[in-house]
């Protein structure tokens, strides 16, 4: 049963889906012009897709992007923890296998109470 509440119609969410069909299959803009994208990147977004901001590729990745990968599998209840415990932490939330390692390699007996405190300590490694 509809109650009314929808900004859109049905039709008009159809046309939507559609328009955004290429994006969601793809994972990245499909615009030619990057006028036309619907959300243009910011210029102090991180670039994710460039080789180098995942750890264990091309050079050396900032703590920031380090950071911003972390975030992505843990939260900050995960915190304090040495690494063995972020290390399966990571696995489970599918984190980058580049990323993994660099944790695992951590002193084991160091406990880290922050994300910024593990990924400057992943960064400070090599």
């Amino acid at each position: 049963m509809q109650r009314g509440s929808d900004r859109l119609n049905v039709h008009r969410d159809d046309e939507m889906k559609h328009e955004l069909q290429g994006l969601l299959r793809s994972g990245h803009p499909t615009r030619s012009e990057e006028w036309n994208d619907p959300e243009p990147p910011a210029d102090d977004d991180p670039e994710l897709f460039r080789a180098g901001v995942a750890p264990g590729v091309g050079e050396q990745p900032s703590p920031e992007a380090v950071r911003l990968l972390l975030a992505r599998s843990l939260t900050r209840h995960d915190f304090p923890a040495e690494p063995s415990e972020l290390t399966r932490t990571l696995r489970r939330g599918h984190a980058p296998d580049a990323l993994v390692e660099r944790v695992s390699r951590l002193p084991h007996r160091t406990r880290y109470d922050s994300m910024l405190a593990l990924a400057e300590a992943v960064t400070a490694g090599e």
